[in-house]
């Protein structure tokens, strides 16, 4: 079950996010039993192909399947969203990459629920149309990049990191426009509004519907590091035992190889990677430095 998207009213510096629209996550009550309580879950938007299955909906149905509980979807408009619904006790649980993920759990107000672990592969690269004079990441110094939004790992947080390392740096050495999501970059590149989208590798390999250009029409320019975490599943902290227990057991089944067609861009990169239920704070530590180089001190963040 999807209900209606909630409007993001702005930033409070960058993780203080105040929502409207959304009604509280559902918990049992002394006369309802935990069984009849819906499990409720925030997300963006991710795959608008009608002809393709929504990975979204798609993951909703195996978590029904699997826990035997109704799941309701509600749609936000970016990541700090996400992260903003569980803090404030509208939603039980979100799926988030590693560095809002970093972010929600320095907060002390956000549980991780369930880790999956990065691995060596290097997670972003800015993408050029195939005619752009851009050979390299030091090309970029004086142009116009989009980024994916403020809270995303391979869509910021990576691609601006390795930007710092070729020796540029956000607002002195390029221009940094955020176009809301990894589409809305593609979609400036397209018109022609920026000279580069800096986007997760995983994306450009998958090809459509989640990356609009076929072979030939686009070149990616540089990559980044990998990150010490792909994702993690963010949950609110006033959950109660019997659904965090359910979860912590089905999440893994769900994320399983025989799952990985119809989970799509939501599975590919945490399908088959190393799984920590209940991961500790410090298994995120890795992201400080990286967020530092983008202006953003994750001790501060509380």
């Amino acid at each position: 079950m999807r209900s209606p998207a909630i409007p993001a009213l702005g930033l409070l510096g960058i993780a203080a996010l105040a929502l409207t629209g959304c009604g509280g996550a559902a918990s049992a009550s002394d006369t309802d039993a935990v069984a009849d309580v819906p499990i409720t879950i925030a997300t963006i938007p991710l795959g608008d192909d009608p002809s393709a299955e929504n990975p979204i909906e798609a993951f909703a149905a195996l978590l029904e399947e699997e826990t035997g509980r109704t799941v309701e979807v509600t749609d936000v408009p970016d990541y700090l969203s996400v992260v903003e619904a569980i803090r404030a006790d509208h939603v039980d649980i979100g799926i988030m990459s590693g560095f809002p993920s970093a972010l929600a759990v320095n907060t002390g107000e956000v549980d991780a629920l369930l880790a999956w672990k990065g691995d060596d592969t290097p997670v972003s690269t800015c993408v050029v149309l195939q005619d752009s004079p851009i050979q390299d990441v030091e090309d970029l110094e004086g142009k116009t990049v989009a980024f994916a939004d403020q809270a995303s790992s391979s869509g910021y947080f990576m691609p601006v990191y390795m930007l710092h390392e070729a020796g540029l740096e956000q607002g002195e050495d390029y221009e940094a426009i955020f176009a809301g999501g990894h589409e809305g970059s593609f979609a400036a590149l397209e018109q022609g509004q920026v000279d580069a989208a800096c986007t997760a590798i995983m994306l450009t390999q998958m090809g459509e519907p989640y990356f609009p250009f076929a072979d030939g029409e686009w070149r990616g320019v540089g990559e980044s590091p990998s990150m010490p975490v792909a994702g993690t599943v963010l949950a609110r902290q006033s959950l109660d035992d019997e659904t965090r227990a359910l979860l912590e057991e089905a999440l893994p089944a769900v994320f399983s190889e025989e799952n990985a067609e119809a989970l799509g861009a939501l599975g590919e990169g945490f399908i088959g990677r190393e799984t920590v239920i209940a991961p500790k704070p410090e298994l995120f530590q890795g992201f400080v430095d990286i967020a530092a180089v983008a202006g953003v001190k994750l001790e501060d963040l509380r």
